[in-house]
This record gives C-alpha cells, structure tokens and sequence, in this order.
C-alpha cells in the first residue's frame, strides 16, 4: 500500500508535537517494518526543513530529516504536477501539489491531519488515526 503523507505529520514526528506524535510514530513504525511505502512530495520537504530548522536548528534539522528520509521516500515534482496543481484551484496551493504528485505516483491514501483539505480530490484522505485503523483492519 502506498501513501502520502503531509507535512504536517511529518513535522509531528520531528518536532514531537502532542498530542499528535504518537499516531505519527506509528505511521512511520508500519513503514519501517515495509507494511506500506510512505512517500512526501519533494516540494514538502524544503518546507519541512525550514520549519524544523527554525524550532532545532539548522544542523539538528537536517539529521532529523535525513533520518525521515530513511523511511519516508521524496515523491518527485514536476513541472507538469505544479500546473495541474494551479488547475485545481484549492484553497492551499502547497495541498493541491502534494495531491496531485500522490494522484500521479498513485497513492492508495493522503495521511493528513487537514482532511478536508482534500475533500474534492479523489484519493482518500484520511487522519493518521483513521489510517491506522485501515491497516489494523486489513492486517
């Protein structure tokens, strides 16, 4: 199975934001064992780095997201992803790129704590609680 996740799960994870962390550790636990491929989109990751390194620093960042990296992999942007993005129109255009690039790949589920950021989009979305009851049920 394959998924996308926000920034904003993955910026729970380094930043160790409750009450949130959990459901995020479980998440990235399932893609270290490889019970699902875990992907961001590569536009996030500049943005997760320049938060994270304004909270840890600039060293501490870059070796938390290395680490991330390990297990979540970089999703490619493309030039043609950031006009399909611009087409959608969305309220957030950072959401309507990562949406597109998971439509692409595809992905099985957007994992997001802003689902309805993702209401018009056909790929579920899906808080990382309700995610992890996805996989609890399919286990």
């Amino acid at each position: 199975m394959k998924v996308l996740i926000d920034t904003n799960i993955a910026l729970d994870f380094l930043l160790i934001r409750n009450p949130f962390y959990a459901s995020s550790v479980a998440i990235l636990a399932m893609a270290d064992k490889e019970l699902i491929t875990c992907y961001i989109s590569a536009s996030a990751i500049t943005d997760i780095f320049y938060l994270s390194q304004k909270k840890l620093g600039k060293n501490p960042a870059k070796e938390a997201l290395k680490k991330l990296l390990q297990v979540f992999k970089p999703a490619a942007v493309t030039a043609s992803h950031i006009y399909e993005a611009l087409d959608l129109e969305w309220e957030d255009f950072e959401d309507s790129v990562q949406y597109v690039v998971g439509e692409n790949f595809p992905v099985n589920y957007v994992v997001t704590r802003n689902i309805n950021d993702y209401a018009s989009g056909s790929i579920p979305a899906v808080t990382p609680e309700q995610f992890i009851q996805v996989i609890a049920t399919d286990a």
